[in-house]
Parts: C-alpha cells; sequence; structure tokens
C-alpha cells in the first residue's frame, strides 16, 4: 500500500537543494512521484509528493531528518502526511 507524504522546501536559492534533498531521499528507499520547483526572484520553492511505504524510517524521523537537512543548506523542509495535507487545504 502506497503511504504519500508532501514534501515542501523554500528559502533563498543556492546550488545543491534539489540535490541534496533528492540524495536523501534515494538513500531512505522514498521515491518521488511528482515534483514541481520555481525560483522566483531568488527564492527557491519546491513541492514533492513521495511515496515512503519502502522506507524503512518513521514519519517522525524522516521529517526531523529533513528539518536538520534544510538548517544545513539553509532552506525550510516541511514533511507532511498527504491525509493531514489534505484536511489541512480543504476549501
Amino acid at each position: 500500500m502506497m503511504k504519500k507524504t508532501i514534501i515542501t522546501v523554500v528559502g533563498k536559492d543556492t546550488v545543491g537543494i534539489i540535490a541534496r534533498v533528492c540524495t536523501y531521499l534515494a538513500e531512505n528507499k522514498i521515491n518521488i512521484l511528482d515534483i514541481s520547483q520555481t525560483i522566483v526572484q531568488g527564492y527557491f520553492n519546491m513541492m514533492m509528493v513521495v511515496d515512503t511505504s519502502e522506507s524503512l524510517k518513521a514519519h517522525g524521523d524522516m521529517a526531523d531528518d529533513m528539518d536538520r537537512l534544510g538548517e544545513e543548506i539553509g532552506v525550510i523542509i516541511k514533511c507532511q502526511k498527504e491525509e493531514i495535507f489534505d484536511k489541512m487545504h480543504r476549501i
């Protein structure tokens, strides 16, 4: 069964943001299902839908790791389970 998570990355654009995030995902067997990224006036914004069903990491551990990674590379990274994201953004 697929377990989807929404990952958002926001901050000043720098070299290697996508590479660092994608490397973490690959190392933890997290598959990218969809990805969108834009840069507006030097600000980087990326949204990813990922499948965590093959990962051995618990959601909370992954979220903590991504938070630390964001601090290292100077961006804010947030992870939310799909069902929570959907409920928070319901019109």
